[in-house]
């Protein structure tokens, strides 16, 4: 498992692994949430602080047509975690 070189992003992903270890998930689901944040982050350049409403709509087209449904759902939920324990944020 690497993490990004963005070192604002870093320091949200090594709190959002933190959380999701609390939360008391399984090793294998904590490294498919691993990989879902970093697939977000890549694709809005580590900045997930401020993503709109249409930013996310595309983001979650643009994953269907290239991914599972399973993987867009797993998007989804790893994002609702990160806003909610990581951003403090409502979903």
């Amino acid at each position: 498992m690497t993490a990004p070189s963005n070192a604002h992003f870093k320091s949200q992903y090594e709190r959002h692994l933190k959380q999701l270890k609390l939360k008391g998930l399984r090793p294998k689901t904590i490294d498919a949430y691993a990989r879902a944040i970093r697939r977000i982050g890549a694709n809005f350049d580590y900045r997930l602080d401020n993503l709109s409403e249409a930013q996310l709509l595309d983001y979650f087209a643009d994953l269907l047509q290239t991914h599972s449904r399973s993987d867009d759902k797993l998007d989804l939920y790893c994002l609702k975690i990160f806003y909610t324990h990581v951003l403090k944020k409502p979903c």
